[in-house]
């Protein structure tokens, strides 16, 4: 099992930064790839950042070029940077954890999300 604890959301104003942390913890060993997705109310749950074990990237379109994830492996922490924020940004952000050999409900592979913490862009 993995337990992931996000914390640094919060309200910023418009063209304002945060940098999201989420710590890992359990048997963090078998996961592949690391991410940040987030969801706004009555909208699906978007990829923001993705970070793979190999160190490649994904960002998704609405963000790419605002945003850097990186990790820091001796803290088992994921974080997110995230600039110039737009109020289209705001959202609960999840962080994520894929374990590719993991078998839960019947389905191959698993991902572990964090409790989410609310990013509240104003106008």
């Amino acid at each position: 099992q993995v337990q992931l604890v996000e914390s640094g959301g919060g309200l910023v104003q418009p063209g304002g930064s945060l940098r999201l942390s989420c710590v890992a913890s359990g048997n963090i060993f078998s996961i592949y790839a690391w991410g940040w997705y987030r969801q706004a109310p009555g909208k699906q749950r978007e990829l923001v950042a993705a970070l793979t074990g190999a160190g490649s990237r994904n960002y998704g379109d609405s963000v790419k070029g605002r945003v850097t994830i990186s990790r820091d492996n001796a803290k088992n922490t994921v974080y997110l940077q995230m600039n110039s924020l737009k109020p289209e940004d705001t959202a609960v952000y999840y962080c994520n954890a894929y374990d590719p050999n993991s078998d839960h409900g019947g389905a191959t592979g698993y991902d572990y999300w964090g409790q989410g913490t609310q990013v509240t862009v104003s106008s």
